[in-house]
């Protein structure tokens, strides 16, 4: 797919849960999320169909029951929503976000040392 679309909230709780386990079928979707957030039935339907429309997720029906599963990664989905929050929130500024974040964060040694050896790599990438 050579677009990702904008997927809302509670959208994604739908595509979560395709992304975790696929295919499925609506009333395994309904049977999961209604146990977990309360939405009726028709909303949750009303977010595959949303979902289908936007080309996020697609399906194939075998007989009476429609199998659903997902045309976009949730890789490219994350990637979207990361781009989307930094332009919102720090104008595009990837080392404010950070500065911002470890400034409030609390981390831990391990945590710490793994950032560290991201950023090595990183760096020696671009050697």
């Amino acid at each position: 797919m050579s677009e990702v679309p904008k997927i809302s909230e509670s959208e994604w709780e739908v595509m979560k849960l395709i992304w975790k386990n696929n295919p499925l079928t609506s009333e395994q979707i309904i049977n999961s999320l209604s146990g977990k957030i309360n939405w009726s039935t028709q909303t949750i339907k009303t977010f595959i169909t949303r979902l289908i429309k936007k080309g996020a997720i697609g399906f194939e029906r075998c007989g009476r029951v429609y199998n659903y599963y997902p045309l976009i990664s949730e890789d490219e989905c994350i990637k979207l929503e990361n781009e989307s929050f930094l332009k919102k929130v720090y104008d595009g500024a990837l080392g404010i976000l950070f500065s911002k974040f470890l400034e409030e964060e609390e981390l831990s040694i391990e945590e710490i040392e793994e950032l560290e050896n991201l950023l090595k790599d990183k760096k020696e990438k671009q050697n």
